[in-house]
């Protein structure tokens, strides 16, 4: 699904990859236990969040104060340490995208 997500330039993203990312991370807090991994709506598709955290793994762009606040929210400090005074889009996607994918595997299939 990352193919249907324009690539970085040299470590930037387009705005509207930052937009998805803010969409994605909304979309992952409400995401609740046993529900199907949510979407986001990005032009005119239906994107897994967790393809939009791993797209933004390597965005060196830095986390804009309201984003921050909201990923501090969800996510563990200790989680998010990066020995940077500033954290970038990158140090919240990778594990954002790591959160998906341990929530993913704890999702039990109807039989």
């Amino acid at each position: 699904m990352t193919r249907l997500l324009p690539a970085l330039h040299e470590g930037h993203a387009p705005v509207y990859l930052h937009q998805a990312f803010s969409d994605a991370l909304d979309a992952f807090e409400g995401w609740e236990h046993r529900m199907d991994e949510p979407l986001v709506e990005f032009e005119g598709l239906s994107i897994p969040i967790s393809s939009v955290f791993g797209r933004m793994r390597s965005c060196s762009d830095l986390l804009p104060i309201r984003i921050l606040e909201d990923v501090a929210a969800i996510v563990p400090e200790r989680l998010l340490a990066s020995g940077e005074e500033q954290l970038t889009y990158a140090d919240a996607a990778r594990v954002l995208r790591a959160l998906c994918v341990e929530r993913l595997r704890n999702v039990e299939i109807p039989r």
